[in-house]
């Protein structure tokens, strides 16, 4: 169940990032798994279906320490797919919490 819990807010986890500042993906798999574990394997096949579905963009910006590195920004369907997403997450949250706790009172 974890693992599949994990792949559902993966997505709401990226654009969360990316509201704050643009970021580069293995930047993003750092951030995410100072929480969460996730690899590199995961993070660029997600990167890729949010750029199709135009929820993030792509730019090239050099990098002190090599080539350059391919950075992510979020769209204005980004933003407005986030608050969604954001939304039902938090009424999912909600929902499952009141249910655990009334299962709690009857034990």
């Amino acid at each position: 169940m974890q693992i599949q819990l994990k792949k559902g807010v993966m997505e709401l986890l990226v654009l969360a990032l990316l509201t704050e500042t643009d970021r580069y993906g293995y930047d993003m798999v750092v951030a995410i798994s100072e929480h969460v574990e996730i690899s590199e394997g995961t993070i660029y096949p997600l990167l890729s279906r949010l750029k199709k579905e135009k929820y993030v963009d792509t730019y090239l910006k050099e990098s002190s320490n090599g080539p350059s590195r391919k950075y992510y920004t979020i769209t204005k369907e980004g933003h407005k797919a986030y608050g969604e997403m954001k939304r039902e997450w938090q009424e999912f949250v909600t929902v499952v919490n009141n249910m655990l706790e009334g299962v709690d009172t009857h034990e």
